[in-house]
């Protein structure tokens, strides 16, 4: 139904802290998505920067990327909570509830990575990531 997950944002030092992590932690970094293998418009000098990683370790899962050039990272907004769904209606319900007094930046819709994703922060100041994988849907 629903996993929670660390999503991590770094201000182009994605690739270097995982693999700090990963030396710390053990495991293995599953995947790394660059900027440039997407359809985002990145500069050219940011091509090579992480658009999404994975790094898996026993009992833990790190989530990450790189911030775009614009969108500074601070202390305090560089740590989001990440939820992945299988339900749908779940998913708009969770969405709708976090959503509630608090700031949308993406609203639930269809991806380029075969998901469904919505972006916010909860009236607390807590960022939020709702994913729900769709690339198997008709």
């Amino acid at each position: 139904m629903k996993k929670l997950n660390v999503y991590l944002t770094f201000p182009g030092t994605c690739e270097e802290a995982l693999n700090f992590y990963k030396d710390c932690l053990g495991g293995r970094i599953v995947s790394m998505q660059r900027f440039g293998e997407s359809p985002v418009n990145a500069p050219d000098d940011y091509k090579q920067k992480v658009m999404h990683a994975v790094l898996e370790s026993e009992g833990v899962l790190i989530m990450a990327s790189d911030a775009m050039p614009d969108q500074p990272v601070t202390v305090g907004n560089n740590v989001h909570l990440s939820l992945d769904f299988s339900d749908a209606a779940d998913q708009e319900t969770v969405f709708n509830k976090l959503s509630t007094g608090g700031q949308v930046y993406m609203p639930l819709e269809k991806t380029f990575w075969g998901a469904v994703f919505g972006m916010l922060a909860d009236k607390y100041g807590t960022s939020w990531l709702l994913n729900r994988d769709v690339s198997s849907e008709q």
